[in-house]
């Protein structure tokens, strides 16, 4: 007589396969919350930040304005207070989908890097490391969403005045009809040579100035202004002139022939051609300007990254809060 009697499964097995169930349930949450955490925070980023951009990104560009304040008096009378939003809607809708990516590689390589850890046990070096790493993953957003608000943040400063962009759309169809999709791309070089140390010392700091402030409880939403604004300011001690030598490449209304879609050159010739592109605006700057010339910006930069980091956390933590 045959036994039809089905064997159990293992106890063993059986908590096995709920463990991971588990485990891959609470890996899509935690990739959920800051996938959209991370959204909120680059919406609030933008919105209080955005007006220092511009002035820093016209001031890296144009180099007759005398300072600062200089160029936002000139813009504001020549153009309203509404030019200092120019190109808003790039980094609006950009940076929201960056800082989603951004947080949620930063949540994949803190999880990667600390074997599932709780965030609270890595230490201030993995955080780090976190972070560059997530840099070069978001360089390569940043770069067209940046290339993008630096056309339509400088397009009203020619001589002519003409205004050659209508809006976000129009200039990323305008860069593609002339350069290509690899026209988009203007910059990529210096973006991550700029993105990796920056988002290291953001996350890397942003972590180090919570425990500082809050050791052992969690961390209040005064404690997380002062972290996401000390961490915004120390993301560009770093890279600031990179950004400097990015705003020019991408602001230089010159076809690049990196770019060009009909260009038949082989990889490591665009490469070469990037290079030299930034070494020769690094030089340009250099002998016009001095080592000054890197750090054109910096002041409304440095008093943009504060508040416009702070909001950032603050949105992101509270909605990451709101989801758990």
């Amino acid at each position: 007589m045959v036994n039809t009697t089905t064997a159990a499964a293992p106890a063993s097995a059986t908590h096995s396969n709920s463990t991971v169930k588990v485990t891959d349930y609470f890996m899509l949450v935690v990739f959920r919350a800051d996938l959209i955490s991370g959204t909120v925070g680059g919406w609030a980023q933008v919105v209080v930040g955005h007006p220092f951009d511009t002035i820093k990104v016209r001031l890296q560009t144009q180099p007759h304005y005398a300072s600062a304040l200089d160029c936002l008096k000139t813009t504001v009378r020549d153009e309203g207070a509404a030019a200092l939003y120019k190109g808003v809607a790039s980094p609006l809708v950009g940076v929201g989908v960056c800082n989603a990516v951004l947080f949620t590689a930063n949540g994949q390589f803190r999880n990667l890097i600390g074997g599932g850890r709780a965030d609270s046990d890595l230490s201030i070096a993995e955080h780090t490391a976190a972070g560059g790493l997530s840099g070069l993953v978001i360089a390569w957003l940043n770069c067209p969403v940046e290339l993008v608000k630096v056309k339509l943040q400088t397009q009203y400063t020619s001589a002519a005045g003409e205004k050659k962009y209508t809006g976000v759309l129009n200039c990323t169809l305008h860069l593609i009809r002339h350069n290509g999709l690899r026209g988009l791309y203007r910059g990529i070089g210096i973006t991550l040579l700029r993105d990796l140390p920056s988002f290291a010392a953001y996350f890397g700091v942003y972590e180090a100035t919570k425990k500082a402030l809050s050791p052992t409880a969690p961390p209040s939403a005064v404690h997380l202004v002062v972290a996401g604004g000390v961490a915004g300011i120390a993301a560009w001690l770093p890279c600031y002139p990179q950004d400097v030598i990015k705003s020019r490449i991408q602001s230089d209304p010159r076809p690049s022939s990196s770019s060009s879609s009909s260009s038949s050159s082989s990889s490591s010739s665009s490469s070469s051609s990037a290079s030299a592109s930034t070494l020769t605006h690094a030089k340009a700057i250099l002998r016009h300007s001095g080592v000054k010339g890197f750090f054109r910006g910096f002041a409304p930069t440095m008093l943009r990254a504060f508040p416009a980091n702070a909001a950032t956390f603050v949105a992101y933590e509270t909605a990451r809060k709101a989801m758990s």
